[in-house]
């Protein structure tokens, strides 16, 4: 089993409609599996009807998922986008900060890092390098 977190915390997966893999999509897909290896311009040509991605990260240390999740919503992706896999809760706040709407994580994981450090992270809007600048360039 898995768990989605979101800014509110833990939950169940909601969505009930199927992942079709990206590379074998037909076009009519409501839901794409995308690799971490995908080119994003590729996946830009698929988007038409999908409502949802989920992106695979094989690994922490592998961040291509998190480009690709930028390039999406930088080519207008409105849709629900979805981390799945080796992401820990020390990545949540730049999974959000590149467009992610939610991580998708084993039982297992979610075990090891419970909702509570996830939460910690909730607040991903307000902490990040860029405003911090902002804020001290303003006085």
């Amino acid at each position: 089993m898995t768990v989605i977190v979101t800014d509110s915390g833990f939950a169940a997966d909601d969505w009930t409609q199927g992942f079709v893999p990206a590379a074998e999509n037909t076009g009519s897909a409501a839901a794409l599996d995308v690799a971490s290896d995908m080119d994003p311009a590729e996946l830009i040509r698929q988007l038409a009807g999908v409502e949802m991605i989920r992106i695979d990260f094989p690994s922490f240390a592998n961040g291509r998922g998190f480009t690709i999740a930028r390039q999406l919503r930088l080519a207008g992706y409105a849709g629900r986008l979805r981390a799945r896999g080796h992401v820990i809760s020390d990545q949540y706040a730049m999974a959000r900060r590149c467009g992610f709407d939610e991580v998708e994580i084993s039982d297992e994981l979610a075990a090891r890092q419970p909702e509570a450090e996830w939460q910690f992270r909730s607040d991903w809007q307000a902490h990040d390098y860029q405003s911090r600048m902002r804020g001290q360039n303003s006085h």
